[in-house]
């Protein structure tokens, strides 16, 4: 029965392909919104916290407040840290060792190829050892940094094998290779693992009083972030107060009023987790705005096929029809209008995610832009569709099984 239902309907929306494909236009505008940009966010959202899954749990991140979020950590700070707070958070009960660390931005050119990138400071003596213990850093190609190493340089695994020389530089850096940077020559000392982290695959390291003497850090007392590893990780939110406390001491703020961030890696994702679904519940909105409007376009359009087909009506109801049937026929019709649409919306949702992650990954080089749609997130809207389709049918549904079947016959041309 419920496969005549269907046959029937599909028939009679063939009938009226260019005012059924119309009526689907908001359906599948839509449920393209929802699935591009809901399926970008995931993915946006997946690479991001597989860019902090090599940070383990007792680490913790002090940096000053910037003044937009343009930049590296530290960068555009109005009052930036000090370098003296190292030492003073060192002396903090449970907090193992802190790194004063330096970022600055420079050019990079090899074989006549440039490329403007975040510099990143390794702190040198003893901290060094511990510093790359805790980072786990290890090479594929050359060594790590040492004092010695006043015009080193080690790289990310990208300008090696990844994105980075494919869009940027003729062939891979390699360990022992010449390249200048803000035009001065160093050698590139190693190439460390691949992280699958942009923080690492894409870094440039070098020590910190490297990058004071050439210049990529200005010599002013002040350190972009510092980072503290704790020994006790049951107590790592204990060490968090204590380090905010003797913060606003030394940089004479009020409680509330804080002009820097102490996070462990996990509450930065839980932050940036609560902007990506604060972003995609506004386009989520925004998308069943549209899914109303196609909605009442799919009610209108059966409302005007209910008086288009009086005849058909009245004549299936002389010869037995019940008004469930003729109640069941247009329902599943509307249902099937939303779910067609919902359909056509996927696929063009899908295209459009995978499309311009592709692009993006072109355009920038990195495939941190990328699309990460899940089979429930694909049933969903086709769930969705089909739900508004039928809900906006059941009005007209309604009235087509009231109608009286000698007034339908009678009253039809």
């Amino acid at each position: 029965m419920i496969s005549d239902y269907i046959s029937l309907s599909v028939r009679s929306l063939l009938k009226r392909r260019l005012r059924t494909y119309l009526t689907m236009i908001g359906i599948f505008i839509g449920i393209a919104a929802v699935v591009s940009l809901i399926g970008l966010g995931e993915g946006l959202r997946v690479a991001i916290t597989s860019q902090f899954g090599f940070l383990g749990t007792d680490v913790l991140s002090v940096q000053a407040a910037n003044i937009n979020f343009a930049g590296a950590p530290g960068q555009g700070a109005p009052n930036p840290l000090q370098e003296d707070l190292v030492d003073k958070i060192n002396k903090i009960n449970n907090v193992d060792r802190a790194f004063g660390r330096y970022i600055g931005s420079a050019t990079i050119e090899f074989r006549d190829k440039q490329k403007i990138e975040f510099i990143v400071s390794i702190p040198g003596g003893e901290d060094r050892r511990i510093f790359e213990r805790m980072m786990n850093l290890k090479t594929q190609d050359g060594r790590l940094l040492t004092d010695q190493d006043t015009r080193g340089a080690l790289l990310g695994s990208n300008y090696h094998t990844g994105t980075t020389y494919g869009a940027t530089f003729d062939r891979p850096i390699n360990a022992g290779d010449k390249v200048l940077i803000n035009d001065k020559q160093f050698t590139v000392v190693g190439i460390l693992e691949n992280k699958g982290s942009f923080i690492f695959d894409d870094a440039i390291m070098m020590n910190n009083d490297v990058m004071i003497t050439e210049g990529i850090k200005a010599d002013d007392g002040t350190v972009n972030i510092i980072g503290v590893k704790v020994k006790d990780v049951d107590q790592i939110e204990q060490t968090r107060l204590d380090i905010e406390k003797l913060l606003r001491k030394e940089r004479d703020v009020k409680e509330g009023e804080e002009d820097f961030t102490v996070q462990t890696p996990q509450q930065a994702l839980e932050s940036l987790n609560s902007t990506l679904f604060a972003v995609q519940l506004f386009v989520t909105i925004i998308a069943v705005i549209s899914l109303v409007v196609g909605g009442i376009g799919i009610m209108n359009t059966m409302y005007t096929a209910v008086l288009e087909r009086t005849k058909e009506i009245g004549i299936m109801k002389s010869i037995g029809a019940r008004n469930s049937t003729i109640f069941t026929l247009f329902f599943i019709e509307s249902g099937m209008m939303g779910m067609i649409g919902g359909l056509i919306g996927i696929g063009l949702g899908m295209s459009f995610a995978y499309g311009l992650s592709y692009i993006a990954g072109l355009a920038l080089g990195s495939d941190l832009i990328r699309a990460s749609i899940s089979i429930w997130l694909v049933l969903g809207a086709l769930a969705f569709s089909f739900f508004f389709g039928t809900i906006f049918g059941v009005l007209p549904a309604i009235r087509a099984s009231k109608l009286n079947p000698v007034d339908s016959l009678r009253g039809a041309k």
